[in-house]
């Protein structure tokens, strides 16, 4: 068993690439059920699709701890005690429904991971070729998410402007673009310092995502010599220690 889930997680035949496909798939769906059922009341039928969820995660743990050579490391990664407070806010009901929004950021572990393989199969494939522009979208939209979670979890018991996800959304996206129409505030010392880092963090990755979005394209080939990982797409010589380079293009 062993070496099958090492193969499906850390391999590269077509079924491995399949598998974590299915797995990127899995976590958007989860993403979207995530922001779909915050706007409305929680029927039975959420709570039994949230253990669901939360036994799926589960299993996903269990087998990623089960391929890992030295166990003990796995739990001192962020990403591990990611999927644990993810796991406990879809198998407890009365676990904080804010703290559900860090289940986000796995979406944005495994987006990185099969980018990575990815690249490894088809350095022209298309999550290959935008794969910074999409991790900056994946970074801007994880940071939306959790800052929402944290502003209506902080101001929806005392701020009557914030009752519910909608309201909280609505005011993270309006202090990160500095657009500041003034209806909603969060008052109080704790909350001009969450509005500053909204604005703070916020604008440096929205501006992180232009730059990607805006600079030239450039390939990713590692120069055999210095290591330099992205050259122009016609480049002959490594603009850093001129080594010769060899860039396969879309026709090799």
């Amino acid at each position: 068993m062993i070496p099958f889930l090492r193969e499906l997680y850390e391999g590269h035949s077509d079924r491995a690439h399949r598998f974590r496909t299915a797995l990127l798939a899995f976590d958007l769906l989860t993403l979207v059920f995530i922001i779909a059922t915050s706007f409305i009341p929680r029927p039975p039928w959420v709570e039994a699709v949230d253990v669901l969820l939360g036994i799926l995660i589960a299993g996903d743990l269990a087998a990623r701890l089960a391929i890992c050579p030295r166990k003990t490391r796995e739990f001192l990664r962020l990403s591990t005690w990611t999927d644990i407070i993810a796991i406990l806010s879809f198998l407890a009901p009365l676990t904080s429904e804010g703290a559900g929004f860090l289940r986000v950021l796995r979406t944005l572990r495994i987006l990185k991971t099969y980018t990575t393989l990815n690249a490894a199969r088809d350095r022209n494939g298309p999550l290959t070729r935008n794969e910074e522009v999409i991790l900056a979208i994946a970074n801007l939209g994880v940071f939306i998410f959790i800052m929402t979670a944290i502003v209506y979890e902080t101001q929806h018991r005392r701020n009557e402007e914030i009752g519910n996800y909608a309201d909280a959304l609505y005011f993270t996206v309006t202090a990160l673009t500095t657009t500041g129409f003034g209806d909603i505030t969060l008052p109080g010392t704790t909350g001009r310092m969450l509005t500053v880092i909204i604005m703070i963090f916020g604008v440096t990755l929205f501006l992180r995502l232009a730059q990607v979005l805006f600079r030239p394209h450039k390939v990713r080939f590692p120069c055999p010599v210095c290591g330099l990982q992205r050259h122009d797409p016609d480049a002959v010589h490594c603009k850093a220690c001129g080594t010769l380079l060899n860039i396969p293009d879309e026709g090799d």
